[in-house]
């Protein structure tokens, strides 16, 4: 079962929004496609980073994505 977490819109051209859920370490990422996916198993840190990164995608593409599990969120 996914969980709904709150997104924040983000300056990117590849991703729209960005939400995390400190308890579940659930991170939700909403791309520019429409498409919403949730990375599990992400510290507090990495999500922090990420907010904080200059290059969000970049960060995204490199720190996050290869290395956490993921599901899609179907609407």
């Amino acid at each position: 079962m996914l969980i709904p977490v709150e997104r924040k819109p983000v300056k990117s051209r590849i991703l729209r929004s960005v939400g995390y859920d400190e308890s579940t370490k659930i991170l939700e990422i909403e791309f520019q496609t429409g498409l919403v996916y949730q990375y599990s198993g992400v510290p507090l840190k990495v999500h922090a980073d990420l907010m904080h990164s200059g290059e969000i995608a970049k960060y995204f593409s490199e720190k996050v994505r290869p290395k956490f599990q993921t599901k899609q969120v179907v609407a």
